[in-house]
């Protein structure tokens, strides 16, 4: 969420389960600005926080010119001192999903991930089970790619992309409508688009390239692995994610203001299909706090 918006929607994160106290959010935001004065950022987002068993990882980006490309993320365990993040490393993005340990909150810290012998790649001269070694500031930096990947969203129309291909924030977008808010087609993936440039346009009748660049939600697989929920009287739309429990995404109907925020252990759910495939009744009033 927007550096300005963090004090007025960090509610949003109750809808996780998770609470930032009054006092923890003044010293965030004024941690922010401070950030955002020194790098010289456009704009500076709250990204969220990844819960480990002795300090917790804050969360940031913020972006100089592009606002998809020139994103920069940094962490910190107590809102005051922060950290470069660093990109993520191709052995890192392989060995997150296999550890399934929580996180501790020391980057220093070296893990050991068990691969077993189907987790090895075919051919391998050794088929034998094998222990590799994960930084846990690798895993952060990997677990905070994947789940921009997969389940950080904008609405339709807040991004434009200009001609000479960089993307910035669109100021004509005035919101959704509650009929567009209401179809998962509306919203689309915040990161690099995975289909071609002309698949996005032609599944719709009133496409635009210039707004309809990135992937909308609803060809996410299986069907039915987003929730939408309406505040009362529609006045918010909230997306939350079923394989990342704790990332929320809201947006303020006929208003500009969207933002999402992740709060949880990250650690994907990978059991998903099999509660969509009978159990989904119970999983979904477990997500909606019932």
């Amino acid at each position: 969420m927007n550096l300005n918006e963090v004090l007025d929607s960090l509610h949003v994160s109750e809808q996780s389960g998770h609470v930032i106290s009054t006092e923890e959010g003044i010293i965030l935001h004024n941690s922010l600005l401070i950030l955002q004065n020194e790098n010289h950022f456009r704009k500076i987002f709250f990204w969220g926080r990844i819960c480990g068993t002795d300090n917790d990882y804050y969360v940031v980006y913020g972006y100089r010119s592009d606002a998809l490309h020139d994103r920069i993320f940094y962490y910190s365990t107590n809102c005051l001192n922060w950290g470069l993040l660093p990109k993520p490393k191709d052995y890192a993005l392989k060995l997150t999903p296999l550890c399934t340990a929580r996180f501790q909150g020391d980057p220093a810290l070296v893990l050991d991930v068990l691969l077993e012998k189907d987790e090895i790649s075919f051919g391998d001269p050794l088929p034998e089970p094998q222990v590799k070694k994960l930084k846990e500031e690798d895993r952060l930096s990997a677990t905070v790619h994947l789940i921009n990947q997969e389940v950080a969203v904008v609405p339709r129309g807040a991004l434009y992309k200009r001609t000479d291909g960089v993307i910035v924030e669109n100021r004509a977008f005035e919101g959704l409508t509650p009929l567009e808010a209401r179809e998962l087609k509306s919203f689309l993936h915040f990161r690099q688009p995975t289909r071609k440039w002309n698949t996005n346009l032609l599944t719709r009748d009133d496409y635009n390239y210039a707004i309809d660049f990135l992937d909308p939600l609803d060809v996410d697989i299986p069907e039915g692995c987003w929730l939408q929920n309406f505040t009362a009287g529609e006045e918010m739309v909230v997306l939350k994610s079923l394989y990342w429990p704790g990332m929320v995404f809201f947006h303020e109907i006929k208003t500009p203001k969207y933002g999402f925020v992740y709060f949880g252990t990250g650690i994907k759910c990978l059991d998903v299909p099999f509660f969509l495939n009978g159990l989904y009744p119970v999983y979904e009033d477990f997500f909606q706090g019932k």
